[in-house]
């Protein structure tokens, strides 16, 4: 199905979204990756999930990705004798490793790596942020915390950490467990939660062996001071605006989400804008002027995609919240304003010879006018390349692999198409040029731009570019 934009949209699947029927509706409705939550999904639902998705995969025609998303590590306080306690600004409590029922002086945190990480000046925010308490003084097996804000505290509520690392891994047992259960299934994104350093994603690296590519969310502060090297270790980012948002002032995490969209961009990997944003839809079928605005800030910025999550998951408008994230993308990117914005933070290409392709493929098909782009890419780095240039031309993605097709499905502005690989070079510019024909991309007349390495799925290789007719056949002629 040929969209009429550019950005991506993820729909998250859930008890609104699970049976096959709405799977296909919020395709239509301009769904081009689902993802599954494995904070509320078990294995069994995992599989009839992906096998649905790849039921309606199939009914389409078209390449569909699909993300699984690891729990991570959470973190709780345990229980009160009376299950909540009333707290006030100044009062003393105190954390420990007994696991009896709290009260006003004391409560059980379950968590042995938290209370050895945790130091003097540190602060636990409590049930997102509705409570804050700072580290006093530290002792074996126990934490002396003061309240800092908040009214009360109650059973098994969140403690996140915006000031402490922790030593242990990102993956937890059940995340382990999850892992190696999506890596038998057909999945083309895995997402890791609470990445704090680069270590994190190397381990899952050496654990995916490139089978999935790998998504790390950004969501903590120890996570934003080492972005860098996060981005290099990582396939994919995801700007988890939610837990961001307490862990840091949330009139920081605006500037926070620009920051990562652009180095992303100036790295040529995907980057997704994600939470909360048409968080009414849950409830109501209109979204508010702001939820908007903040969509449409996201597609001026260039991220590939933008999520929804409760909004598909578990809303009573998983369909028009679809439909209203796609229209809201397509009005942003008519907008005779949106190609002088995009272009203003386009990323210099590097010194490699595949760089200087895409970005003639680009400069040509502006300056000619062109139909469409049309790049062959086997690992999909063809593609990333095609994309990080972020052409006014329309891009499609020609792959003869179907997982590097839907693993691109998350790519802005590509149209993946799974087809054979071409024989030679005749039958490359031939099998382009009926592609973009019948895609609709391109009439008989028309000229296509086209890309690809060679030889032919060589990884990394973009070393050639052709200019070519379609002729009355729909075929190539240069």
């Amino acid at each position: 199905m040929k969209r009429k934009r550019r950005v991506k949209i993820l729909a998250t699947l859930g008890p609104s979204s699970s049976e096959e029927q709405i799977i296909q509706q919020l395709y239509e409705a301009g769904a081009d990756t689902f993802r599954i939550n494995m904070s509320h999904s078990s294995h069994d639902t995992m599989r009839e999930l992906i096998a649905r998705i790849r039921r309606v995969e199939k009914n389409v025609g078209y390449p569909i990705g699909i993300l699984a998303d690891l729990q991570g590590p959470k973190h709780r306080l345990g229980t009160f004798v009376d299950e909540k306690i009333s707290i006030n600004a100044g009062d003393i409590i105190v954390l420990d490793s007994n696991p009896e029922p709290g009260d006003n002086t004391r409560v059980f945190l379950p968590h042995p790596e938290v209370m050895a990480a945790l130091k003097p000046g540190h602060r636990l925010l409590v049930d997102d942020g509705r409570a804050t308490l700072i580290v006093e003084s530290c002792a074996e097996g126990s934490v002396t915390a003061k309240v800092i804000s908040g009214s009360s505290l109650s059973n098994r509520k969140g403690v996140s950490l915006p000031d402490t690392e922790l030593k242990t891994s990102s993956l937890t047992k059940k995340d382990l467990a999850d892992l190696d259960a999506i890596l038998k299934e057909d999945v083309d994104w895995v997402a890791l939660s609470f990445v704090q350093r680069p270590e994190d994603l190397a381990e899952m690296r050496r654990i995916c062996r490139g089978r999935v590519g790998v998504l790390a969310k950004i969501e903590k502060p120890q996570a934003v001071e080492k972005l860098d090297d996060i981005i290099e270790l990582a396939d994919c980012i995801m700007v988890a605006r939610g837990d961001l948002g307490v862990e840091l002032p949330l009139e920081s995490v605006p500037a926070i989400q620009k920051q990562i969209v652009r180095k992303c961009r100036r790295a040529g990997i995907p980057v997704i804008v994600a939470t909360q944003m048409l968080e009414s839809m849950i409830t109501s079928p209109v979204p508010t002027r702001a939820e908007v605005s903040d969509v449409a800030t996201a597609v001026y910025e260039g991220a590939d995609a933008v999520m929804l999550s409760a909004e598909s998951a578990a809303g009573k408008y998983p369909v028009e919240a679809v439909s209203t994230m796609s229209a809201i993308a397509r009005n942003v990117e008519q907008d005779p304003n949106y190609p002088g914005i995009i272009n203003a933070q386009r990323p210099e290409p590097k010194a490699t010879g595949a760089d200087a392709i895409s970005l003639a493929v680009r400069q040509i098909a502006e300056t000619l006018n062109l139909s469409a782009v049309v790049c062959y890419t086997a690992t999909g780095s063809t593609g990333l390349r095609t994309a990080r240039e972020r052409p006014t031309t329309p891009i499609l993605a020609l792959s003869p692999i179907p997982e590097t097709a839907r693993r691109l499905t998350l790519v802005w502005g590509l149209h993946s198409v799974i087809t054979p690989d071409a024989k030679d070079l005749d039958e490359m510019v031939d099998k382009a040029c009926h592609i973009a024909f019948e895609e609709g991309f391109a009439n008989p007349g028309d000229r296509v731009i086209i890309s690809a390495g060679v030889p032919l799925r060589t990884p990394g290789s973009t070393n050639m570019l052709r200019i070519a007719y379609v002729d009355s056949d729909g075929m190539g002629g240069i």
